[in-house]
């Protein structure tokens, strides 16, 4: 049996997306069989897979031009066969970026039902110690593609590995990859952003509406104990004081942040307690010294997803009091619409199995933040959607 040449897959690859674009399941499912729903046709200038053709193929759902039966169903036996819910064109699209700005919100959501599916998967892969191994990194990365942090930036399976490599050899060209590396990089406070050391925006004035719209939905009344972790800019902490708290927990690990703490005077403001250090050391001591809190607000920098899950499911289950209130900064891949809303879902998923009920309100960001001067001298907008989606976290009934 001959092997198959080079041109053969090209051929192959041609054949599949095509097959996709006219929404040709008996082809396609018989083209699968020996093809990867993965490919991309090298020879065109605008190179996209087959969920991106299936999807582009539908056109404006304008005038009745909702998608039919058949592009779902090809969207489906493609989503079927491994094909990458995120998988980007060389247009820096998703398949679901493209149904997004097409309309049809049909396709949309069926990419974002893969993208919780994919996630969820992979978390439950994590667990089971099924995806530790170095020769199923490839895997992996078609199961998920690119996976944020809880905060801003976003870590895919690449930027994984070069953390790794990075810790090897003590070089990290962008230390939001890594937590321990942040914490020993240089803070820039300048006016209305505090800048990491690679030119990542850690916080800005802009989001000073969502802080203080977190602060009063978790803190309904005076006199209750409330916990923050992640100081950063101090705007969340401000708004936590007009609220009077009987205690304030302030957690934060950066060296610099703790130096303008005090420069601020926030060690010697009544009821206000600071910890220093990583909230992984400091919070299984105030588990064993049983605080018990009313509120509690989760905002960090460099760290992924992973950690916001082990945060509320390992410790605010112990230290949040029965009726009391739990809230995060919810920047869950807020770079792109469609990963926002897979993220977002992904984590009411999570909580609801740690025993949380989760409500959201919505939020307009500020019009003049797309594409406007605020970004000029970071590494990259951390967010580029319309809408911030607040969480409020309750134990269930």
């Amino acid at each position: 049996m001959t092997e198959r040449t080079s041109e053969d897959d090209i051929l192959l690859a041609k054949r599949i997306i095509s097959a996709a674009e006219r929404h040709d399941v008996s082809v396609l499912q018989i083209l699968l069989k020996n093809g990867s729903a993965n490919v991309q046709d090298p020879t065109v200038s605008v190179a996209s897979s087959p969920l991106h053709a299936a999807i582009s193929a539908c056109g404006k759902a304008e005038k009745g031009n909702e998608a039919g039966e058949d592009a779902v169903k090809t969207l489906e036996l493609l989503l079927e066969n491994g094909a990458i819910w995120n998988d980007l064109n060389k247009e820096d699209e998703t398949p679901g970026c493209i149904a997004l700005r097409l309309r049809q919100t049909k396709l949309y959501d069926i990419m974002v039902q893969a993208g919780i599916r994919a996630e969820l998967l992979f978390a439950r892969m994590e667990e089971l110690g099924l995806s530790d191994d170095s020769d199923d990194d490839e895997e992996e990365d078609e199961l998920v593609g690119e996976r944020p942090s809880a905060k801003k930036q976003k870590l895919s399976g690449e930027d994984v590995r070069e953390i790794q490599e990075a810790v090897e050899d003590k070089v990290l060209d962008d230390v939001s990859l890594d937590n321990r590396a942040y914490l020993k990089s240089q803070l820039r406070y300048k006016p209305g952003i505090l800048l990491d050391e690679s030119d990542n925006a850690v916080m800005m004035d802009w989001e000073t509406q969502i802080m203080q719209r977190h602060a009063e939905t978790l803190i309904p009344k005076a006199g209750l104990k409330v916990m923050n972790v992640g100081h950063g800019m101090g705007i969340v902490d401000t708004a936590i004081q007009t609220h009077d708290p009987a205690e304030h927990h302030i957690i934060e690990a950066h060296p610099q942040v703790h130096a303008r703490l005090r420069e601020q005077g926030w060690y010697d403001k009544p009821n206000v307690i600071i910890h220093e250090g990583r909230w992984q050391d400091v919070l299984p001591k105030l588990v064993d010294e049983g605080v018990l809190l009313d509120a509690i607000y989760y905002d960090t920098f460099a760290e992924d997803y992973k950690a916001l899950k082990e945060f509320f499911a390992e410790y605010v289950v112990q230290l949040l009091a029965p009726e009391g209130r739990f809230g995060w900064y919810n920047g869950l891949g807020a770079d792109r619409q469609i990963c926002y809303d897979v993220y977002t879902k992904v984590a009411e998923i999570d909580l609801q199995e740690a025993g949380f009920e989760t409500s959201w309100e919505d939020i307009e960001v500020p019009k003049s933040l797309h594409g406007s001067k605020e970004w000029e001298g970071t590494r990259r907008p951390y967010w580029t959607i319309d809408v911030y989606r607040l969480p409020v976290n309750t134990f269930s009934k």
